[in-house]
């Protein structure tokens, strides 16, 4: 074959120019169907079925080419064309138009996609639609005689709220962002402006034995028009068909689109036993404003109750799996007894609804919290984003997962898509603001404790939060200025201990121990954390305040409590972190880094980004105690340098009385030496 005579004959035959012509025209079509269908929600198959024609159509065309030609009397077959005098053979140039208008169709589609993409903006009349779906759900108003059963107005909300959440094509606002508010304000205006959100539902619970009745209002708060309201009077066995027909109802007014797997979650009945429900909104409740372990394991004890008035309600096994594997995780209980009741619970879920978004969550909090299997984990909360699309729950635990992955980056853009879907949820907004510190982004994390406060003013716990930054910035001042009302009768521990802490930083130890022994002696209602954390502090006010026969004595007495923990839970690593502390205070050197090495055994910063490096610094504290500069120096180099709760910086190596043994070492004062930006 002759290869020259070939392609010339290709040349003359104008197969190259119907091949540069269709390409051309192809890819203009393409890049228009991509930019155009989705516009008209045609399915992703039908543009990709496109896109494939357009591909097997080009041979088919080149062997058009070769085989036919254009002539003034129309098509004729290529031997024909030629037996044709050469005036009825005038070429046509249609190819060179082709080729120029589908260049420019094809590079203004480009670029039209390449802006869209970079601004990620909505055009106004898509965002116009996407703001006029989104809705608030307020606390709903308990009317009942018996204020009791507040429990049961909160637990109607939340459970329209999770229907919502299902739908997809709303937007949907956390109710942990909007249980600040009251039942009927009077400022739509200005709390749908906080929230986002063009629509807000109001209602009414009122409960009398087991009938129940549940009055409902959708308002467009810009023109304070009543789009949809209703009255249903039900016995309480039939509750759950109201929540699934006011959440439809919803949709219909807000012109939702529901596919036959939204119709079919919303329409799910957990459960026909009336107590069982009633002792699952019971746990509900008290879960959302739990500030406690003993909180927790009341939620634990109403989630038991209602699996055992129904062993088929499949949605309070899944919650009683979370709430057992969150006391698992919370570190308090990491015994076997704790992480075999959380699986045993997952298991009897998974075989009642193996696929629903409550039982699959559920898996992902196991995988997370009991298992560490974090990637394992994060597979799993991305089948329920899919399923849930409105729930912050997945972005929030994605955010946590991040971080204990050491991802940090990624996990400040979770906190970002967290609280898009939750702007006022003061639970996410205070561990966003915890990962800004631990990575010393001081000023990012002060002004989202801010941001907590706006919404939560004077919070105790926030406030110390912001302490404790000021702590590790150096700043006793404005810390001291802060915690000034805190006492031996504040309730909340983590603010006694921030209070602790600032005197011992203060080195007011005396005052310390006075503030101690008060809480110990005259407070009736102390957590089991507090009773076995006050002591310990007890030890080292004593060895701040310079009483080293009063915190060996403390010590002592602290030891065979400590020792039954450890025995009762082995693999929990603050036990063994405690234990050895105080073995560094009996001047127990070798059993006390050994505690200490087994607490980072436990949960090495590998597999901990987050509290793995407090084990760390704990052995750096007890080799500081037992005299060992040369080990403990090079590790507080290196926890300078990583991101952690708590971390350390400069400013703390200067004050806290703590790394006093330190001192006179040249290496430890250049560690204290802050670094310039």
């Amino acid at each position: 074959m002759n290869l020259e005579k070939f392609f010339g004959e290709l040349k003359r035959r104008n197969v190259y120019k119907v091949a540069v012509a269709y390409m051309v025209g192809g890819w203009a079509l393409s890049q228009g169907i991509a930019q155009v269908f989705p516009v008209f929600d045609v399915p992703n198959w039908t543009i990709r079925l496109i896109v494939l024609l357009i591909i097997i159509g080009l041979p088919i065309a080149l062997v058009l080419a070769w085989t036919f030609e254009m002539t003034p009397e129309g098509i004729k077959r290529t031997e024909a064309a030629d037996a044709m005098p050469s005036s009825a053979r005038r070429k046509k140039h249609v190819w060179i138009y082709i080729v120029v208008i589908g260049a420019a169709i094809s590079i203004g589609l480009f670029f039209l996609g390449r802006y869209s993409a970079k601004t990620g903006v909505l055009p106004p009349s898509e965002a116009a639609i996407v703001l006029q779906k989104s809705i608030a759900v307020l606390p709903f108003d308990n009317l009942s005689s018996d204020k009791e059963n507040a429990y049961f107005a909160s637990g109607i909300q939340d459970e329209i709220i999770t229907r919502l959440a299902k739908i997809a094509d709303l937007k949907v606002i956390s109710r942990t962002s909007t249980q600040q508010y009251q039942s009927k304000p009077g400022n739509l205006s200005e709390i749908a402006k906080q929230l986002g959100v063009a629509n807000i539902l109001e209602g009414s619970v009122q409960k009398a034995a087991d009938q129940v009745r549940v009055n409902v209002q959708l308002i467009q708060v810009a023109s304070d028009a009543h789009l949809w309201a209703d009255t249903y009077d039900r016995k309480l066995v039939d509750i759950f068909g109201v929540e699934s027909e006011v959440a439809k109802a919803i949709a219909d007014a807000l012109q939702a689109k529901l596919t036959g797997g939204e119709q079919q979650a919303l329409a799910v009945k957990p459960t026909n036993n009336a107590e069982a429900y009633d002792a699952y909104l019971r746990g509900l409740a008290l879960e959302v404003r739990a500030s406690s372990p003993t909180d927790s394991e009341k939620v634990v004890g109403f989630y038991e109750r209602a699996v055992q008035l129904d062993p088929a309600f499949a949605l309070a096994w899944a919650r009683l799996s979370r709430a057992n594997a969150q006391l698992y995780f919370g570190g308090l209980d990491k015994t076997s007894a704790r992480r075999d009741a959380t699986e045993r619970a997952l298991n009897t879920a998974q075989k009642l609804q193996p696929n629903s978004p409550e039982t699959l969550l559920a898996q992902a909090y196991y995988q997370y919290w009991v298992l560490r299997d974090y990637e394992l984990a994060k597979a799993t909360f991305g089948r329920v984003r899919e399923l849930v699309p409105g729930s912050s729950d997945v972005p929030a635990a994605l955010a946590l997962i991040a971080r204990r992955q050491g991802r940090w980056d990624q996990s400040v853009a979770y906190w970002e898509q967290t609280l898009a879907l939750d702007p006022r949820n003061t639970q996410w907004l205070g561990l966003a603001a915890e990962t800004y510190a631990m990575l010393r982004q001081f000023p990012a994390a002060l002004k989202t404790y801010d941001r907590m406060l706006d919404i939560l003013p004077d919070d105790p716990d926030a406030v110390a939060s912001e302490a404790k930054i000021y702590q590790t910035e150096g700043n006793l001042e404005q810390a001291g200025k802060l915690l000034a009302g805190v006492n031996a009768q504040t309730h909340s521990f983590n603010v006694i201990a921030t209070k602790i802490n600032q005197l011992i930083l203060e080195r007011h130890c005396d005052e310390a121990i006075r503030l101690i022994q008060s809480r110990l002696t005259e407070s009736r209602d102390l957590s089991d954390i507090e009773k076995l954390f006050n002591p310990f502090f007890l030890v080292f006010a004593q060895e701040c305040a310079g009483d080293i026969a009063g915190a060996r004595a403390t010590a002592q007495q602290l030891l065979p409590s400590l020792e039954t923990l450890v025995k009762k839970d082995p693999d929990n690593p603050n036990f063994a972190a405690a234990l050895s502390l105080i073995h560094a205070v009996l001047g127990e050197k070798n059993a006390a880094i050994k505690e200490a090495e087994r607490a980072i055994a436990l949960l090495p910063s590998a597999k901990d980004a987050v509290d793995g490096p407090t084990h760390e610094e704990n052995l750096a504290f007890v080799e500081a105690m037992a005299g060992e500069k040369d080990r403990a120096i090079p590790r507080l180099q290196r926890l300078l340098e990583i991101p952690y709760t708590n971390g350390l910086t400069p400013a703390l190596l200067r004050i806290d009385p703590k790394w006093d043994p330190l001192r006179g070492d040249p290496r430890f004062q250049k560690l204290c030496e802050e670094k310039k930006p």
